[in-house]
């Protein structure tokens, strides 16, 4: 598969200047100006070329789920998102707990061909919080675990899932909450698990990954850690960095003014290593019953573009690197960045155009969004994966 992008604005999280992008065998292979090469070419005059995009955390539901989202409606989502690379959580029915329902997914992943995939595996067998014995039956393709949802209660068992993770050479993602103060006090409840799950990462050695960070104390506890070289790295969601004071229901919750403050404050000095979308679809019976959660991953690079580089908290290079260099780094996969032997993995944008988000476009099954109607910039008009468009704006030619 060959494909020459000519006469683009070429921008990552170290580059950003005018020039011609060669994909051949999906690999990126020549960057130069005024290319001459004989095969299908794209005019980017006018447009921004950049890594697609890398999402860390996000739910597609199937098995078991797929009234909410299913492997294609997910894909489909995520490249019209700009993603071409996602992190599945293993919240689905059965839990993913063994390689047959991870080679399920990444087959079917495989065969749709729109996106690559890392699929989690549960940090304790089918969420039983106590039995971690199936953590080595996981194959290499197994690179993180996570009970995301909720959090390992069991202290003991925590420590001995970090120490067994950090043998297999495998990362630990966290969502931090102590679940007996949930009632009382969600903040209280991020909080002190936060400390807790860094501590453990701390005694055991394992590589932890601090997901959805929303309260300035969670934060605070991650830059100390970072800054005794703590072998930590966390996220924040687009919804967590620009929503306040909303009641809009999510987990962890919409924060206050000054957790908002915080963190964009934490990006701007390089505290916050990856943004991701934490897409978590619903049907919109069960968000009515109270489902948690927000279909996140085909907004968000435009409601960053906008809340955060539009309104100079940071540079489009910087939010390269959040959404693509450094998600890619923490999968070990060769993509977020233009540069010849790297995935030919590619998103086209128009930072000038700006558009309504309504989610009766979405290709996901959930609708379930708290932007309806915003305004925002940064349309994605195409979506490159490994030199083939999998997603073109309606009406481009």
């Amino acid at each position: 598969m060959e494909l020459l992008i000519r006469h683009a604005r070429i921008v990552d999280c170290c580059q950003d200047f005018l020039g011609d992008v060669y994909i051949d065998n999906g690999i990126i292979s020549t960057i130069g100006e005024n290319l001459d090469i004989d095969c299908r070419t794209i005019d980017a005059r006018g447009l921004v070329l950049m890594p697609s995009l890398v999402d860390l955390h996000v739910h597609f539901r199937d098995p078991g789920f797929t009234d909410k989202e299913d492997i294609e409606s997910g894909c489909r989502a995520a490249v019209r998102g700009g993603y071409t690379m996602v992190n599945l959580m293993a919240n689905t029915n059965p839990p993913c707990s063994n390689m047959k329902i991870v080679d399920y997914v990444l087959k079917k992943i495989k065969k749709l061909g729109l996106v690559d995939a890392h699929q989690c595996a549960t940090i304790t067998n089918n969420f039983d919080g106590r039995d971690i014995s199936h953590l080595d039956r996981l194959g290499e393709e197994v690179k993180i675990i996570s009970e995301d949802g909720k959090d390992v209660m069991d202290g003991k068992v925590m420590v001995k899932a970090m120490m067994k993770a950090r043998n297999l050479g495998k990362i630990v993602m966290c969502h931090s909450e102590e679940e007996s103060l949930s009632d009382i006090n969600m903040r209280l409840a991020e909080n002190i698990m936060t400390w807790r799950n860094i501590a453990f990462s701390e005694f055991t050695g394992c590589p932890v990954h601090i997901a959805h960070v929303s309260t300035r104390e969670s934060m605070r506890y991650i830059i100390d850690a970072k800054n005794r070289r703590a072998n930590i790295t966390c996220e924040v969601t687009p919804h967590h960095i620009v929503l306040s004071g909303n009641n809009y229901r999510v987990n962890p919750p919409i924060r206050d003014k000054e957790d908002v403050d915080y963190l964009v404050d934490s990006i701007k000095k390089g505290w916050v290593d990856a943004i991701s979308t934490d897409h978590a679809p619903h049907t919109r019976e069960d968000k009515d019953r109270g489902a948690a959660g927000i279909s996140g991953i085909e907004t968000a690079f435009s409601l960053c573009y906008t809340e955060l580089v539009k309104k100079g908290h940071i540079t489009l290079n910087k939010l390269s690197r959040l959404m693509s260099k450094n998600p890619s780094e923490i999968l070990c996969v060769k993509k977020g960045s233009v540069t010849p032997g790297y995935d030919g993995d590619l998103i086209l944008v128009d930072l000038n155009r700006e558009y309504t988000i309504r989610s009766s476009e979405f290709e996901s099954k959930g609708k379930n969004t708290p932007f309806e109607g915003w305004k925002v910039s940064g349309k994605i008009l195409e979506t490159i994966k490994a030199g083939k468009i999998v997603f073109e704006e309606g009406g481009r030619s």
